[in-house]
């Protein structure tokens, strides 16, 4: 997932002339983006059988049909998503690109980043470098997938699970994490869709690799 404005960076060690996105990341990308549609649309069907908020999802946005066949969608999902989570997060840390990409990061920075974006100051002549603002967005999408698949554990097996369940609160809390950590991931994607809509060259990256 790569579609923020970038900054320039005088310090990156990939060269200008190499590839921007290796296969093995516009692989998991998009099979990411594929199990999170799978997942979502699954998941609003699924929450339609046993709302507990005052409103429900439109039929036409939800995958399944009926609540059994959600459920066969959203495990399949889920195991796809875990796998492809793992092969991602596997290759980042090994190729060393988590920490090349990713880090520093600090508020300050972060904040720092905003406010040139607000002022238009923020430059992306080099999609090969992430600025602060994209670190902790990319940073807080990974963390909050690991809170979907954990509080999803619990709910897909609660008594296997019943200590991380414990620790999420009991079987009800853990719904509400899920449902809230789903919203925030689609809050993620509706932003990260924006961005790409203002800087097109990023999705092009993201299918050629250059």
């Amino acid at each position: 997932m790569s579609s923020f404005p970038a900054t320039v960076s005088r310090t990156d060690p990939e060269p200008h002339g190499g590839a921007i996105h290796p296969r093995w990341l516009r692989l998991t990308h998009w099979l990411n983006a594929l199990a999170v549609t799978i997942m979502t649309t699954s998941g609003w069907r699924i929450y339609d059988a046993a709302p507990f908020f005052d409103f429900t999802f439109p039929r036409g946005m939800t995958l399944g049909g009926w609540l059994g066949g959600a459920l066969q969608w959203h495990f399949a999902g889920m195991w796809l998503l875990v796998g492809n989570g793992l092969l991602y997060l596997t290759l980042n840390l090994f190729s060393g690109r988590l920490f090349r990409r990713f880090f520093p990061l600090s508020p300050q920075g972060v904040l720092g980043d905003v406010w040139k974006a607000l002022r238009g100051r923020l430059a992306h002549d080099d999609p090969r470098h992430y600025n602060q603002v994209q670190r902790a967005a990319y940073l807080f999408a990974m963390l909050d997938l690991i809170v979907l698949v954990a509080s999803g554990l619990v709910l897909w097996k609660s008594v296997q699970f019943g200590l991380l369940r414990e620790l999420l609160g009991g079987y009800e809390a853990a719904r509400r994490i899920h449902f809230v950590a789903m919203a925030l991931l689609v809050g993620f994607v509706g932003v990260h869709l924006v961005m790409v809509a203002l800087v097109p060259r990023t999705l092009l990256s993201m299918i050629r690799g250059r």
